[in-house]
């Protein structure tokens, strides 16, 4: 019996994006009771399991080598995320579908994903249409080819949402052993109960749909993804090998199906080094002749179903009481907080199902004035979300529109079309299965609905808001201080809310720390500058302006005029207003720019208030990346001498201290603290250094020791792999740099005698990529007698053998 084997990872990333801005933002200060900074956010964006692939004898791996070999689905918003911040990893995984179509007849590895992880069964059918087209959009505009298969969120399932992945040309998708009611051979009469987890997951099985079509469905091992996801099998590379392998030994002969399901992520990031037992077991699986890998699009494709199966309709994976869930207080939750209920769920679920049902008709009626078909306008949409560009826009419009579209009526199409797309985002499935509704991924879904009602807003006009909150004040919070949905709307969506004027705000002060071009990009608008100048008073900055603001989602633009004024430090007034024609725009500008040159600066403040009325804007203002990088460069010059200040205290006690660790008598903390700052300052400022010295480290390194100083492991490590990577990253570049590679090479050994690891699989990564280029030139020109080559060859093992890689 020759054994197939299959193993899938299904990477979804919930996303953490402001629906204003487009993009991710560190949102620590957006959520209430959670700890979430930059290093989270990339982790969560790029966890480990994406791009560390290591092989038995710890040598990197191509990241593609193991992605060929399994089947994968990628969420759309995490492949959008790892395209603009990740690109070699996000081109990695494009290459590992091509070149698993090479490996399995044509086959490749990648499947869809209904497009914002929405639970189908609980969505309408409208809604469950758009999510398996903009799925499969999405999917073709980035592998390049049309899905064989799709993951379903959750492997939640109905007939319904079956009927729809076949009616678009999906041929099979991926569900629990638990969802599966009875099966029997094709052509026999009499059905078997597989209820309870009992189906064979060794062979594909044929579903029957209400249309008439049919769909394949594979039912993965259970027990063995178990272990895999929650149990110890990924402990050892061996035992996993081995347990694919013997999965099928009591099923008989003839060929059959092993396969697994799990998160992606268990591979290295829920996992540690479950990357490494995945690779070990892929090498090892390949190395023998009892089992082949396969991914089910080539397995279906040898051997079609010779069995038919109905399913248990409204179940997941996720939920042991069907897709509850994601609807009621079922009892399932993260085990976090003992007590807790979550009864908020119906409540929120039908607060937004509420939004959803009444904008629906009046998305319709408005619609029809541009789009010929509404709904089928909505479909065709992931064209443009694909590609926004004003090229992009021309074939959509031409195709969809009653007649040709003024610029004016263009925006008003566009957003009634986002307002659909977030009235779908809002449905993404994480908003319930945690713990409490002031969660950050249910505060994100909330905030898709703040987008929502904002649309509205301006298209409709007032009257579906406060209808919205009195559905949502049903939801109630189990932290007190949180107390209803309604109270986390006013307190964390409401206050997040963008408009043109806001961008303007956050475009103008940033101007005053960093200079701007003419056109700039700030998140999803482009502000193209009209007039700009600053004039300067000692420490005291004025900046005026003028700019015009576009939204390149809808195309919403407006004309404003700014002016900032920085008296220092954090000391930031600005305001905001239309332009209201060059004549009233250089009258201001002037009367504000007399009084500022004057030194009045009292008076200076009055004339921006009486010219920008209420729109005015302070630091606080900012987007939160902005505002940190503003207050950093504020801050630095007080970090420095604080910094100094610190460094001269301990310098003056450090002889006490060594006398206080050896007598193990504990410092006084006012001493200590001293000392803590002034190393662990002293350790990052060196480790940032470009040629950064391995003797001052060593140095900084002892005086830890010897006075008994805690290091900020967290922030030494990322510093330093920063620094790292950086140096990896010129190497790439310029790979004949052999002075560059003496200096890695003394990082990366400095690595190893630091008193906390440090993450090298980036600059293992980047090396293994420098050896595919380069080795082979260099190798042939040191066995020509070529001196440099010869160096460069020795101290690049060198190199090598410190990254744990190794170089034949």
């Amino acid at each position: 019996m020759k054994r197939s084997i299959c193993i899938h990872g299904h990477f979804y990333q919930p996303p953490r994006e402001n629906p204003w801005l487009e993009a991710i933002e560190f949102q620590d200060a957006v959520y209430p009771h959670h700890d979430w900074n930059e290093k989270i956010t990339a982790e969560c964006y790029a966890p480990n399991a994406i791009a560390r692939i290591l092989d038995k004898e710890g040598k990197i791996a191509q990241l593609v080598n193991n992605y060929t070999k399994i089947s994968f689905n990628f969420g759309p918003t995490l492949l959008s995320w790892l395209e603009k911040y990740a690109p070699e990893i996000y081109g990695a995984i494009l290459e590992a579908d091509r070149e698993s179509q090479t490996l399995f007849a044509g086959h490749g590895s990648a499947l869809a994903q209904a497009y914002n992880h929405m639970i189908m069964p609980l969505a309408n059918s409208r809604d469950k249409r758009t999510q398996v087209i903009w799925g499969i959009g999405d999917f073709e505009s980035r592998f390049g080819r049309k899905p064989e298969g799709m993951w379903l969120p959750e492997t939640a399932v109905d007939l319904e949402t079956l009927d729809i992945l076949a009616g678009h040309g999906i041929l099979f998708t991926i569900l629990a052993p638990r969802q599966a009611r009875q099966a029997r051979k094709l052509g026999e009469n009499q059905w078997k109960d597989v209820s309870g987890g009992k189906i064979d997951p060794t062979m594909a099985y044929r579903c029957k749909l209400p249309s008439g079509k049919t769909i394949a469905l594979f039912f993965y091992d259970g027990r063995t993804a178990h272990d895999v996801a929650f149990g110890d099998l990924l402990n050892s590379g061996e035992a996993f090998a081995a347990r694919l392998r013997g999965a099928s030994s009591d099923r008989g002969e003839g060929s059959h199906l092993v396969h697994v399901a799990t998160d992606g992520e268990t591979y290295g990031h829920h996992r540690h080094f479950g990357d490494m037992a995945l690779a070990y077991a892929i090498h090892s699986i390949e190395s023998g002749d009892q089992a082949h890998l396969t991914n089910y699009g080539a397995y279906l494709e040898g051997h079609p179903p010779s069995h038919e199966v109905e399913i248990l309709e409204k179940t997941s994976w996720g939920c042991i009481h069907g897709v509850e869930r994601w609807r009621s207080d079922c009892g399932c939750n993260t085990g976090a907080h003992p007590g807790w209920r979550q009864a908020w769920r119906a409540p929120l679920r039908e607060a937004l199902d509420w939004l959803r049902d009444t904008l629906a008709p009046a998305y319709e009626e408005r619609s029809r004035s541009f789009f010929k078909d509404p709904w089928a306008a909505r479909d065709a949409y992931i064209r443009i979300i694909l590609n926004r560009s004003p090229e992009g826009m021309v074939g959509f419009f031409h195709e969809h529109t009653v007649r040709a579209l003024t610029d004016v009526d263009k925006t008003a199409a566009l957003k009634l079309l986002e307002l659909q797309r977030h009235a779908m985002l809002m449905y993404t499935s994480c908003g319930w299965f945690f713990d409490d509704l002031s969660g950050i991924e249910t505060i994100q879904i909330i905030q898709y609905a703040g987008r929502v009602l904002q649309l509205a807003r301006e298209i409709f006009g007032d009257g579906t808001e406060s209808p919205f909150l009195a559905h949502l004040e049903r939801a109630k919070s189990n932290i007190p201080a949180h107390g209803n949905g309604r109270h986390i709307y006013e307190q964390f969506v409401k206050p997040a809310m963008v408009d043109l004027r806001d961008v303007g705000a956050h475009y103008a002060i940033g101007s005053i720390f960093d200079e701007r071009s003419e056109r700039t990009a700030v998140y999803c608008y482009t502000i193209d500058q009209k007039d700009y100048k600053i004039s300067e008073s000692g420490r005291t900055k004025l900046a005026m302006g003028r700019a015009t603001i576009t939204s390149e989602i809808t195309r919403e633009s407006a004309d404003l005029c700014f002016g900032v004024l920085h008296g220092g430090d954090r000391a930031i007034n600005c305001g905001v207003r239309t332009y209201q024609g060059e004549k009233n725009y250089q009258a201001m500008r002037r009367e504000i720019s007399r009084s500022f040159d004057k030194g009045d600066l009292p008076k200076t403040i009055r004339l921006m208030n009486n010219h920008f009325g209420s729109s005015l804007y302070s630091l606080k203002s900012l987007f939160r990346d902005e505002q940190r990088k503003i207050l950093n460069l504020i801050m630095e010059s007080t970090i420095q001498d604080a910094e100094k200040e610190y460094r001269r205290l301990y310098e003056h006690h450090a002889p006490m201290m060594r006398l206080l660790k050896e007598l193990k008598i504990p410092a006084p903390k006012a001493i200590y603290s001293a000392a803590e700052v002034a190393i662990n300052a002293g350790l990052r400022r060196a480790f940032e250094e470009k040629r950064f010295d391995p003797e001052q480290v060593e140095d900084l390194l002892k005086e830890a020791g010897e006075t008994g100083i805690a290091l900020d492991a967290d922030t030494l490590e990322f510093v330093f792999r920063e620094t790292v990577e950086h140096m990896a990253e010129r190497l790439a570049d310029d790979p004949s740099d052999l002075s560059l590679i003496k200096r890695l090479e003394a990082a990366v050994g400095l690595a190893g005698s630091l008193p906390f690891r440090v993450n090298l699989w980036r600059t293992q990564n980047i090396f293994y990529e420098i050896l595919q280029k380069v080795y082979e030139t260099f190798r042939h020109k040191a066995d020509q007698g070529g001196k440099k080559a010869v160096e460069w060859l020795r101290h690049l093992r060198r190199l090598g053998d410190k990254l744990s890689v190794r170089v034949e």
